[in-house]
């Protein structure tokens, strides 16, 4: 949470987990990196919609759901269902298009990660759901799979070596991120905090960095 501006700002820009939500739009851009021709126009396409979706939809979902309401009432009830139904709105409008003209096997991403989306940040069935499995499931392997398909309409073996590192990657960070939330959430600052901050830094921005430097090599090869 940036720490300039007034307080509903530096919440709505918490709110969005902006380095989480980077390194899943990279996951979607790795996918598509593993396509053998890329449709620009579609990639753009499916960070927009992880955008809205994840970094949007699915974090304004667990304030909502959470038992534990992370980020406070800060964003009244109404509200925050507006942003929600407003960011899946965007985020399947686009996802509906490219489905129907060009990705129609994008339908079984589409369901999946909506499903996992209320069940996982409601924490529906009994918060079966609700696990770092899932969370490994829903906003790392998944997406992968999402950028390959979008460009694609098909599946490949690779894809499932490049789910398990995003997989893994993911894994990681919400290891980490669940005691570094315990510890801010207490207005710790020590040595501990700094080394998880550290760590997820270095994560999160590594993942992006890594991403980006493929990206642009692959559009000088193109």
């Amino acid at each position: 949470m940036p720490k300039f501006g007034p307080i509903k700002f530096r919440i709505a820009v918490g709110i969005l987990f902006l380095p989480y939500t980077a390194m899943c739009i990279s996951f979607t851009i790795l996918g598509a990196l593993l396509a053998p021709y890329i449709h620009w126009d579609r990639l753009i396409a499916m960070v927009i919609i992880y955008f809205f979706a994840l970094g949007i939809g699915a974090h304004f979902a667990d304030n909502l759901g959470s038992r534990k309401r992370p980020w406070g009432k800060n964003f009244g009830t109404n509200t925050s269902w507006r942003i929600l139904i407003f960011s899946l709105a965007v985020a399947y409008g686009i996802g509906i298009y490219y489905i129907i003209f060009f990705v129609p096997l994008l339908s079984v991403i589409a369901i999946l990660e909506g499903f996992l989306l209320f069940a996982y940040n409601f924490e529906k069935f009994k918060g079966y759901f609700h696990t770092d499995f899932w969370f490994v499931i829903a906003w790392g392997a998944v997406p992968v799979f999402a950028g390959y398909i979008m460009q694609t309409n098909s599946i490949a073996p690779i894809l499932i070596l490049a789910a398990v590192i995003a997989g893994f990657i993911s894994y990681v960070e919400i290891s980490l991120s669940r005691p570094y939330k315990i510890l801010r959430r207490h207005n710790e600052d020590n040595v501990a905090v700094q080394e998880l901050e550290k760590d997820l830094k270095i994560i999160s921005l590594g993942t992006l960095a890594t991403i980006m430097i493929s990206l642009t090599v692959r559009i000088f090869l193109a």
